[in-house]
């Protein structure tokens, strides 16, 4: 009699219904675990496969050369401004056309990580790909042809401050949002490398600007630089657009104000903390950059063709090196902390090591700039203060990130932490955007005031000391990767400490410090390891 064939898994003898290596779902298996979500997590790699991943990369690397590092390269224009076009000009009017393009560039944060988060990232894109070239062009047309003519201020920062900086403050938030759809699992990576493009362009755009004045004058200077923005932009335009897999989050209406700004950010104590942060981030950060160049020549550690009249040099050297090699020296350093950030952040926690940096750069700007008095000693400012400040001026939107990962941990509400993101940084940075404004303002009005730059150099420190302070009231505000509150931590190992047998009196004060280091390293199990190393046998 002919065997039956039965199509029926049911009455089949080892009815798992599956083949060898088959992936097939079974009673065992259904379909619902099959979910996209979990067949991503399962399958997704460390690194794309796709070429377009990296095209996008290299696009939102020039998205950043093109806003910050033209705001980073400014100190070189400005010291041209001062010996020529605009001079007789005060200080705080030059850093006015510097500070309107980082005041425009944060206060467009917002709008534009909005409308990134609705999907329109090429629109915005090609905003700024048309603006940034043509405002630069139009500055080679506004400013005078001849050396020895006088410019008109207005014009001058009408085109480069206003048009121009309008460009930057659409690729900003672009760069590092578009470039993290693609690389979910190395996000701190993939941002820490499209942040190197400002610091790279800060070394470009100074050393080409300064030996193509010399050879071709300063309006076909000008030309030049607005032709590699041209070309740069387009390639950006073409290849950064966001990973097709990412989801966006249209609004249901554009005209309420919960569309711009999401009020459960302000009930954050660790994001609104962070957010002064950053404010007292941008009062003392940019005026570095923008008085490098001019406090140089004025102490005698550098030369161009002329000095600001108000302020005599100080000193003089045999064989000082032109002025604008310093502000080529610090960016160059900026970009090893932002490798530095890229490869260390993820690991050791943005925020923590945004902390840190900030500190060290603060104490920089207090002490080692303050007491420089040699071209060696403003050589090694420019060195180890670069390093320093490619890592605070790129770890704030990882460390936001690393905000709303601790700040949305329940299964319920974790996907909050991936779809706010880019509403919070916007956010942030738009409430940066005034501080940035008067920052470099407030510094040139007292180098003119005081007639002296030991103002700039206390102000700028200030600042940053105090940026680091209220990050740490946010990393206290914060709850540990074991769920616990870091405050609720520091508090136990003060316990420990004070209960500790065989120890002496002299060790114990050291340790709820040593507590709070391993707190701030996201590990709250460290403190015991280092109670228990400490502790005599």
């Amino acid at each position: 009699m002919a065997a039956t064939i039965s199509f029926n898994k049911e009455t089949r003898p080892n009815n798992e219904g599956t083949l060898p290596l088959s992936e097939a779902p079974t009673a065992n298996n259904s379909m619902r675990d099959q979910s996209p979500s979990s067949i991503e997590t399962i399958e997704e790699p460390d690194w794309p496969r796709s070429w377009r991943a990296y095209a996008c990369l290299l696009g939102c690397f020039f998205l950043m050369f093109n806003s910050w590092g033209l705001v980073n390269a400014y100190g070189t224009w400005s010291s041209y401004y001062v010996g020529h076009s605009l001079r007789g000009t005060d200080q705080l009017e030059l850093n006015l056309i510097g500070s309107t393009q980082s005041f425009i560039v944060l206060l467009l944060s917002n709008v534009v990580g909005r409308l990134l988060d609705a999907g329109h990232s090429r629109k915005v894109i090609g905003c700024g790909t048309f603006l940034v070239p043509f405002g630069l062009f139009m500055l080679s047309v506004a400013h005078p042809s001849d050396v020895e003519a006088l410019g008109n201020f207005g014009s001058i920062w009408a085109t480069q401050g206003l048009v121009v900086g309008l460009g930057m403050g659409t690729f900003f938030v672009s760069s590092s949002q578009v470039a993290s759809t693609w690389f979910p699992k190395r996000r701190g990576l993939a941002v820490g490398y499209v942040a190197c493009g400002a610091s790279v362009a800060g070394v470009i755009y100074p050393s080409m600007l300064r030996y193509l004045i010399k050879s071709v004058g300063f309006n076909d200077a000008v030309r030049y630089v607005a032709t590699l923005t041209s070309v740069t932009c387009i390639f950006s335009f073409i290849f950064c657009t966001p990973d097709p897999a990412h989801e966006h989050h249209e609004p249901k209406t554009w005209g309420k104000l919960t569309t711009w700004f999401d009020t459960e950010a302000f009930r954050n104590k660790a994001f609104c903390w962070f957010t002064a942060a950053v404010a007292f981030m941008f009062f003392g950060f940019y005026p570095v950059f923008f008085n490098l160049e001019e406090w140089a020549s004025v102490r005698g550690f550098g030369t161009r063709n002329r000095t600001i009249s108000e302020i005599a040099p100080e000193e003089t050297t045999n064989k000082p090196l032109q002025t604008f090699w310093l502000l080529v020296i610090m960016n160059g350093a900026s970009t090893a902390g932002r490798m530095l950030l890229a490869h260390f952040s993820d690991w050791v926690g943005a925020l923590n090591m945004h902390i840190g940096s900030q500190f060290v750069a603060s104490i920089l700007t207090l002490a080692l700039w303050s007491q420089a008095g040699s071209e060696t000693d403003a050589i090694a400012f420019c060195v180890v203060f670069g390093i320093f400040s490619g890592m605070v001026i790129g770890l704030p939107p990882a460390s936001i990130g690393h905000i709303l990962s601790r700040s949305y941990t329940e299964p319920d509400n974790i996907q909050f932490a991936k779809k706010k993101l880019g509403h919070w940084t916007g956010m942030m940075y738009t409430f940066a955007a005034i501080p940035a404004l008067t920052g470099p303002v407030i510094a040139g009005h007292l180098i003119t005031k005081y007639n002296s730059y030991i103002t700039v150099q206390m102000w700028s420190g200030t600042n940053l000391m105090l940026s680091c302070f209220c990050m740490i009231i946010s990393r206290w505000n914060l709850p540990c990767d074991n769920g616990e509150h870091a405050k609720d931590a520091v508090m136990r190992a003060m316990s420990l400490a004070e209960t500790t047998e065989k120890r002496s009196a002299s060790e114990a004060p050291c340790f709820p410090c040593m507590a709070f280091g391993a707190i701030l390293l996201n590990d709250v199990n460290d403190y015991v390891f280092i109670q228990r190393a400490g502790t005599p046998s």
